[in-house]
């Protein structure tokens, strides 16, 4: 790895391989995308279009924030053709800071739904993970559990685990409450969940499970996918997803996406390229490199996370993530959920 520096203040780490090849001259053969998605999770998909295309896909990974001043750094200069990135509230802000273009296509509105899209068509959801409550088999009765509103209710003082408001994930599923139960409500649940936890919040999904399994908590909320990732290692380990608000909302999902920049050289090519990875070819890698689930309606989970049934998704259009974010943030730091 090796830092670069950009006018003397920004600094991206990124790999060498990566750097050399998103500084190659674009072309209607060859494309840029700037990702805050890992190279493993995303070269096998560009490698898939290039061989049913032939158009080459460069790629420069780092963090979001730092991406997205790179490419309004570069403004018409930029190499990016398209930008790559998770959660909704990040495409959301990088679509506020006139990074997209709108995109019209019929290929992305049949594959993927409304309410995993801009409504201006400034991105699409690409992949999808559920943020829904997890608990211990040996100490929790499924019969306990049915709404991220209930885990403020006292039953669960000292039981709860969360994940920092610092982190995206929980502002997102912050903002929908807002959404759905207004403002008033949402800080008498945040309160609550205070109120209940059993340690201070964490850093990462990972640690909430593994505070579960060693016994500090007995619920808690996380992605999806990190659950399937620990499944996938230990079969048999003594935690299960619990799908929320089956009965209301629907369970909080939200999106790893992408959208083509205002300046792309080739925005005929990157089309193309959003286009194939909403399609079942690059769905099916997505599933199978990350186990999330598929933005796409037109194919299954795979067999792991097939297992965990079906549910009913929160049809929240994910733009109201980023517009409710600064209110979520407000919420969380004035009720001291740190």
């Amino acid at each position: 790895m090796k830092k670069v520096t950009i006018l003397g203040t920004l600094m991206i780490a990124i790999s060498a391989s990566s750097f050399s090849s998103a500084v190659a001259a674009a072309s209607n053969d060859s494309l840029t995308v700037y990702s805050t998605r890992k190279e493993h999770l995303i070269e096998p998909l560009f490698d898939a279009f290039t061989k049913k295309t032939g158009i080459k896909v460069s790629y420069l990974t780092g963090k979001g924030g730092a991406l997205i001043e790179r490419i309004k750094l570069e403004g018409r200069r930029t190499k990016a053709d398209i930008f790559m990135t998770v959660d909704a509230g990040n495409l959301w802000y990088a679509a506020t800071q006139n990074l997209f273009q709108p995109v019209e296509s019929e290929i992305i509105e049949n594959n993927i739904p409304t309410h995993l899209r801009d409504p201006e068509g400034l991105w699409t959801g690409l992949s999808v993970r559920a943020r829904t409550i997890i608990y211990s088999t040996e100490r929790v009765n499924p019969d306990e559990l049915s709404t991220y509103q209930d885990l403020a209710n006292k039953k669960w003082e000292g039981r709860l685990c969360l994940r920092t408001s610092k982190k995206v994930y929980t502002k997102s599923l912050v903002s929908s409450l807002i959404y759905h139960d207004g403002l008033e409500k949402t800080t008498d649940i945040v309160r609550g969940w205070i109120d209940n936890l059993a340690a201070t919040p964490h850093a990462e999904d990972v640690h909430i499970m593994t505070s579960i399994l060693a016994g500090q908590c007995d619920v808690g909320i996380v992605n999806s996918y990190y659950f399937g990732r620990l499944q996938a290692e230990d079969p048999n380990v003594a935690l299960k997803l619990f799908w929320a608000n089956q009965d209301s909302t629907g369970t909080h999902v939200n999106v790893s996406g992408a959208g083509v920049t205002k300046h792309s050289k080739s925005p005929e090519s990157a089309i193309k390229l959003l286009e194939f990875l909403t399609s079942v070819e690059a769905q099916k890698i997505y599933v199978e490199l990350n186990k999330e689930y598929p933005a796409s309606q037109k194919i299954k989970a795979d067999n792991l996370i097939a297992l965990w049934g079906d549910f009913n998704q929160d049809k929240m259009n994910l733009s109201v993530a980023g517009k409710n974010q600064a209110d979520s943030v407000s919420l969380m730091q004035r009720e001291g959920y740190r």
